[in-house]
């Protein structure tokens, strides 16, 4: 009697079955299948795939609704603005966006002429040009709004601000900061893990790159970030909203690299898979890590695991939270929150901008 062609995989490959159930919880069928030609296991297709999990006691378990774990929830932290939030009387100007002394300090010798420059000296005071750029950020009002008698002529700091931002200015003060805040905390200088993302927000009628993001239902432009595992920026580029994420990706990567030059490791959601990974690791030498979110039918479980399985039914998201707690640091500065300006140079400077004065806050702030 004949036995038929032999199984192209069986049962002495329920270990490796495991191992990568164990390792890629969250994984497709297609990733798993891959996984196991990576894993020096047979080529097989999708339904032989699922068969022998099936066959070892692999299958998904469903998810609890993640609403109802909130709702059970007896965690009395609370979070929101506090007094460390609020700003008691600034060193200088009356407003509270005003930088202090020792912010002041840290960021002076970028903005200040240096001694010795030729040509007209300057009409008005460079601080009050900082000054002026952080009101107009944090309040989000227009140029011409600008409190007349607490700052220098809106045109001029307009124009101040246009040519800071095509010198990349705020970039190189930003960079400056986040190293330095990096060492505060005991961080190499200079990160070795990235994590990307993007976000589509509205613009006002002024005018300038636009297009339509289906996925959000929004009509203006997208925000694409490169940021460390503190959350801290490494790129910005600034496309219309029609744009997608994986066209978008390989320019804002290899600014990061190229400003970095220590990225090892990127981590970024599913609209990234595919050949836009494969892109971005060939461009730049990077690791990239796609992070899923669990399937609708759940994650992978063997039956066959310890009596007293995990009762975690709702997991974080390794690394996808950072960048998107950097995206809720942004809008809180209301120039941030739809686009304004015409220019996507202007438009990144403020996000440059926003970032670097959180910082400052930051590293003078005393513990």
């Amino acid at each position: 009697m004949t036995q038929g062609r032999p199984l192209a995989i069986g049962a002495q490959h329920e270990p490796l079955l495991r191992e990568l159930v164990r390792t890629h919880p969250n994984a497709t069928m297609k990733e798993l299948a891959q996984a196991l030609i990576a894993a020096g296991g047979p080529q097989v297709s999708v339904v032989t795939l699922r068969k022998a999990l099936k066959g070892a006691g692999l299958q998904r378990i469903a998810l609890q609704n993640p609403a109802l774990l909130y709702a059970k929830s007896s965690d009395p932290a609370r979070y929101g603005y506090t007094k460390v939030h609020r700003r008691r009387a600034p060193e200088h100007g009356k407003y509270a966006t005003s930088l202090t002394d020792a912010e002041w300090a840290l960021v002076a010798d970028l903005f200040e002429l240096p001694e010795g420059t030729r040509g007209r000296p300057a009409t008005h005071d460079r601080r009050s040009m900082v000054d002026a750029c952080c009101y107009v950020l944090r309040t989000g009002c227009s140029w011409r709004m600008l409190p007349t008698g607490d700052f220098p002529p809106w045109p001029a700091v307009h124009k101040t601000f246009q040519r800071w931002a095509a010198k990349g200015l705020f970039e190189q003060l930003h960079d400056r900061l986040r190293q330095q805040w990096r060492i505060r905390i005991e961080r190499s200088a200079q990160p070795t893990t990235a994590v990307i993302d993007s976000q589509s927000t509205r613009i006002s009628p002024q005018g300038g790159a636009q297009g339509y993001d289906p996925g959000k239902k929004v009509k203006g432009r997208k925000r694409h970030l490169v940021v460390d595992t503190l959350g801290l920026l490494l790129a910005v580029s600034i496309t219309a909203a029609s744009v997608h994420d994986s066209i978008a990706a390989p320019a804002v990567v290899a600014q990061a690299c190229a400003k970095t030059g220590s990225l090892q490791r990127l981590y970024a959601d599913s609209a990234y898979a595919g050949r836009c990974a494969e892109t971005v690791a060939h461009d730049s030498g990077l690791q990239v890590h796609i992070v899923r979110k669990p399937p609708k039918a759940g994650p992978w479980n063997d039956a066959q695991q310890p009596l007293w399985p995990s009762t975690e039914r709702f997991p974080v998201l390794p690394m996808r939270w950072v960048v998107e707690r950097t995206h809720a640091w942004n809008e809180r500065w209301r120039r941030l929150v739809m686009h304004h300006d015409r220019s996507t140079v202007s438009a990144t400077a403020w996000v440059w901008l926003a970032q670097a004065r959180m910082l400052a806050s930051r590293l003078t702030q005393i513990s």
